[in-house]
């Protein structure tokens, strides 16, 4: 069934629908708080009420809350599909973040399970080859936590955590409002670390080139290197964000296009041994699956496929065209980063 009921269907508005209750129990914790701040949005692109449900939530925190933030954890389907309607719901959630949400962490599920097999060999070389759902929501979850756990650095005297984390993020690889997605990479060890060596392994699995051959570029990036050893991270970080500012390619008109963080604490792999660093950047390599989307949209809408799902919930042709020309909107504006 069309995703987009979600966000149409007339039994949204009961007092017991889903969407009622959710926004319900955010107002409860926002009025909870001495200052509320943003949200955070963890949900899928694909299916469920993945792409419905959460464009309806957007939109309405926006509405309700307009000086808040909201940043978008965004899960995206396999290429190779996982429902028909994948890339109808994928355009129609996207082009809603990108008019409602500060910033969109992307996790496209064909590089998580990649990253999340490479693991997998090396904490478990002899067993299967098969990766599980828990192995790749649990790599999510590794990179989430190094950007998010509360660090020291917003932390007060008296211990308690400010939540600046997610805001603090968005002021800092979101310097453009029309540029917001987000690409994130993550390497850890235990035992001696090596910082250019974990350095090379986050930069790795970027993307240099986009699908048209042209390099791919970076408006900003925050790294976040968690370890009990600080001062080794800080003593090396000049050569550490050299590298990840040339991979990442970052933009030469940002004049401070890198920021780090750092803290003793590491929630990925939580032992006095452990070190990791992260990485989120504003990086174009989103125009490809942006791009991929728009494309298979495009043909299956040419097509008049699948459209009776929407149709009968309340979806127009305008819903479908201003989604395109939002993704290829955006897809043009990353396309001129390094120009």
């Amino acid at each position: 069934m069309g995703d987009y009921m979600w966000y149409h269907d007339i039994g949204l508005e009961s007092e017991h629908s889903l969407f009622k209750r959710t926004m319900e129990s955010l107002r409860k914790e926002a009025e909870r708080r001495d200052c509320y701040c943003g949200t955070v949005l963890f949900h899928s692109l694909s299916g469920g009420t993945g792409s419905g449900l959460s464009s309806r939530l957007c939109e309405a925190i926006r509405e309700e809350y307009p000086t808040g933030h909201i940043l978008s954890v965004s899960v995206v389907p396999h290429q190779a599909g996982e429902s028909p309607l994948q890339h109808y719901n994928s355009l129609l959630c996207l082009s809603w973040l990108q008019r409602y949400a500060d910033g969109i962490l992307l996790f496209p599920n064909d590089e998580v399970l990649k990253q999340a097999s490479v693991l997998q060999r090396r904490d478990a070389p002899e067993a299967s080859s098969q990766v599980s759902s828990s192995a790749m929501n649990a790599y999510i979850a590794s990179c989430l936590a190094g950007l998010l756990h509360p660090l020291k650095l917003f932390t007060t005297q008296s211990g308690i955590s400010m939540g600046m984390e997610p805001w603090e993020l968005l002021r800092s690889v979101c310097p453009m409002p029309a540029l917001k997605f987000l690409h994130t990479a993550q390497a850890s060890i235990r035992g001696t670390v090596f910082w250019d060596s974990l350095a090379s392994s986050v930069v790795q699995p970027v993307p240099r080139q986009s699908l048209a051959g042209k390099p791919h570029h970076s408006t900003a990036l925050l790294a976040v290197a968690r370890s009990p050893q600080e001062d080794a991270f800080l003593l090396n970080s000049s050569s550490v964000l050299k590298k990840l500012k040339q991979a990442y390619r970052c933009v030469p008109w940002n004049p401070c296009p890198v920021t780090f963080w750092t803290d003793s604490a590491s929630p990925v792999t939580p032992s006095c041994h452990s070190h990791s660093l992260t990485v989120c950047a504003n990086h174009s390599s989103a125009a490809d699956l942006l791009q991929r989307v728009a494309q298979q949209t495009r043909t299956m809408y040419a097509s008049r496929a699948f459209l009776h799902w929407y149709w009968r919930h309340g979806c127009e042709d305008g819903d479908f065209e201003q989604g395109l020309e939002t993704l290829c909107s955006v897809v043009e504006d990353y396309h001129h980063l390094g120009d």
